[in-house]
C-alpha cells in the first residue's frame, strides 16, 4: 500500500491511498464467497457456485466493488496510523481507480483535529456568586419537608390557590373533541404552573361539580399550538393541613428529637448544596475563560454531523411524548431558521469545548485508569436505571465504550484546569472546589447524594389526603 496526506484546511485533509491487487485478494475472495450465497444457479447448492459462473451471472465488476467496499475501511484506517491523521467524523471516501489484477485506488476527505495553542493554566480565573446562607434558605428546605407530611382535608367551599382539587378535563377546537384531549380524575395543586395556561385563574373560585371553559394552547399532541377551549369540572376541593413546626414534627420528619437540631442539620445540607452550586459555577466559568483565550478552528464536517445528531436525538424525545418538531416549534414561537441558528451554536460550541480538552488532555498526557471507567459506567447506569453489567455490555456492542473514555478524559483535563485556575467569590475571596468535585470534575458522592435528596423534597406533593 502506498499512500499520501494533503492539508486542505486547517480542519481537513485528503488521504489518498494505493492498494496493490495482491492485498485486496483476501477480500476478493470473501466477496466470492458472500455472492455464491446469494445467487440461485440450477445444479449448484448455496455457497458452492464456481466463481466463474459468478462471473457471467452478476459480473466481475460486481464482485470487486464487493471486494472493494469490504477492504477500504482496513485501508484507510492503515493509511491515517501510518501518517499519525488524527481524524475525526466520518471520511468521504472515493474509489478514483479500479484495475482488476493491477492497483485500487482511493481518496478520503476527513476532518482532523486542529492544532491547538493552549494558554498557560495560571492564566485562567473565574469569578463566582459570593455563598450566603440565610434564615430565608433554611425555612424553604423545611417547609419543603413540612409539605412532605401535610394532609389533605376535604372542604365545601371554593377552591383557592393553594388547594388540590379533583378534575376533569374536555379540549375541543372548533367544537370538535381533540384527539387525546381528554382526562379524568387529575389531581392538581392550583397555582403550581404545572398544567395549562389559563387553568389556575380558571380553577380559582370553582365548587365541585362545577365547570368553567377558558382558552389555552396546546402543548402536545397532533395540535400542539394550536388554541382550543378548555372546559375544566371539578370534582373535589381538599386543602392542605400542615403539621406544626415544633419538636414533635422533628422526630416525626426525621433522626432528630429537638426542631433546632433539624434545623442545623438543613442548615449544613443548605450549605453543601450552595457549595456544590458554587463549584459547578466555577466549572463552567473556568472552562469559558479557557475557550475565550484559545483560538479553534472547527472542522465544519464534524459541526454538522453534531447538528444532525442533536437534531435526530431531539425528533426522538418528541416522538416519544406523542409529539414532533413542527409542533414543538409552533408551541416555542421558533421559526425554523432559528432553531437551526441555534442548534448550529450550541455544536460549534460543543465541537469547540471538545477539541480544547482533548488538546490538552494530549499535553498533559491524561489517561483513563479501569477504576475511573467503571465508575462512570456505575454513575450512568444508575442514572439511566440499569444494571451496570447490562449497561457496560450495551456499551461495548454499540461501540460506545470509547466515548465515554473520551468523556471521563475531558473531565480530567477540565479538572486540572480548575487546579491551576485562580477561583474567587463576587467578594474577592477565593473559593476551594477541590472538597466539593471529584477528580473528574463531577459532585463527591456525598454532595450527589445530598442534592438528589434536595430536589426529591422539593418536588414531593402531600402524601397523606383525608376525606
Amino acid at each position: 500500500m502506498k499512500s499520501a496526506v494533503e492539508t486542505l484546511s486547517p480542519t481537513r485533509v485528503k488521504v489518498s491511498v494505493e492498494v496493490p491487487f495482491s492485498e485486496l485478494e483476501p477480500s476478493v475472495k470473501k466477496a466470492y464467497r458472500t455472492i455464491a450465497q446469494q445467487v440461485s444457479i440450477p445444479g449448484f447448492r448455496p455457497g458452492k457456485v464456481p466463481t466463474r459462473l459468478i462471473d457471467q451471472k452478476v459480473g466481475r465488476g460486481t464482485v470487486l466493488q464487493e471486494a472493494v467496499q469490504e477492504a477500504l475501511p482496513e485501508q484507510y484506517m492503515a493509511a491515517i496510523r501510518e501518517h499519525d491523521v488524527k481524524a475525526i467524523g466520518r471520511p468521504e471516501v472515493e474509489v478514483t481507480e479500479l484495475n482488476d489484477g493491477d492497483h485500487v485506488s482511493f481518496t478520503a476527505e476527513v476532518d482532523v483535529r486542529p492544532e491547538i495553542t493552549l494558554p498557560e493554566l495560571d492564566s485562567i480565573s473565574a469569578t463566582v456568586d459570593e455563598l450566603s446562607i440565610g434564615e430565608d434558605d433554611v425555612d424553604e428546605q423545611v417547609g419543603q419537608l413540612r409539605d412532605r407530611f401535610a394532609t389533605l382535608k376535604g372542604v365545601d367551599r371554593p377552591a383557592a390557590d393553594g388547594d388540590y382539587v379533583s378534575l376533569d378535563l374536555l379540549a375541543t377546537i372548533d367544537d370538535e373533541e381533540v384527539e387525546g384531549g381528554t382526562a379524568n380524575g387529575l389531581s392538581y395543586e392550583i397555582g403550581s404552573g404545572q398544567l395549562l395556561d389559563g387553568i389556575d385563574e380558571a380553577l380559582v373560585g370553582m365548587t365541585a361539580d362545577e365547570t368553567r371553559t377558558f382558552a389555552s394552547k396546546l402543548v402536545g399532541g397532533p395540535h400542539a399550538g394550536e388554541e382550543a377551549q378548555i372546559a375544566v369540572t371539578v370534582k373535589s376541593v381538599r386543602e392542605k393541613e400542615l403539621p406544626e413546626l415544633d419538636d414533635e414534627f422533628a422526630q416525626l420528619a426525621s433522626e432528630f428529637d429537638t426542631l433546632d437540631e433539624l434545623r442545623a442539620d438543613v442548615r449544613g445540607r443548605v450549605e453543601r448544596n450552595k457549595k456544590l452550586e458554587q463549584a459547578y459555577q466555577a466549572r463552567d466559568k473556568a472552562l469559558e475563560s479557557l475557550l475565550a483565550a484559545t483560538e479553534v478552528p472547527v472542522p465544519e464536517g464534524v459541526v454538522t454531523e453534531e447538528v444532525e445528531f442533536r437534531k435526530e436525538n431531539m425528533g426522538e424525545q418528541l416522538a416519544q411524548m406523542g409529539s414532533n418538531l413542527e409542533q414543538y416549534l409552533a408551541a416555542e414561537g421558533k421559526s425554523a431558521e432559528e432553531f437551526d441558528a441555534e442548534l448550529r451554536t450550541n455544536a460549534e460550541e460543543a465541537v469547540k469545548t471538545q477539541l480544547v480538552l482533548d488538546a490538552l488532555a494530549d499535553a498533559e498526557e491524561v489517561g483513563v485508569n479501569d477504576q475511573e471507567l467503571t465508575e462512570e459506567v456505575v454513575r450512568r447506569a444508575q442514572m439511566a436505571g440499569a444494571q451496570p453489567q447490562q449497561y457496560a455490555d450495551q456499551l461495548v456492542r454499540s461501540g460506545q465504550l470509547s466515548a465515554v473514555v473520551a468523556d471521563v478524559r475531558r473531565g480530567k483535563a477540565l479538572s486540572l484546569v480548575l487546579d491551576h485556575a485562580s477561583v474567587t467569590d463576587t467578594a474577592g475571596r477565593p473559593v476551594d472546589i477541590k472538597a466539593v468535585l471529584n477528580p473528574a470534575g463531577e459532585p463527591q458522592a456525598e454532595g450527589a447524594a445530598e442534592a438528589v435528596e434536595a430536589a426529591d423534597d422539593a418536588e414531593s406533593a402531600p402524601a397523606n389526603s383525608e376525606g
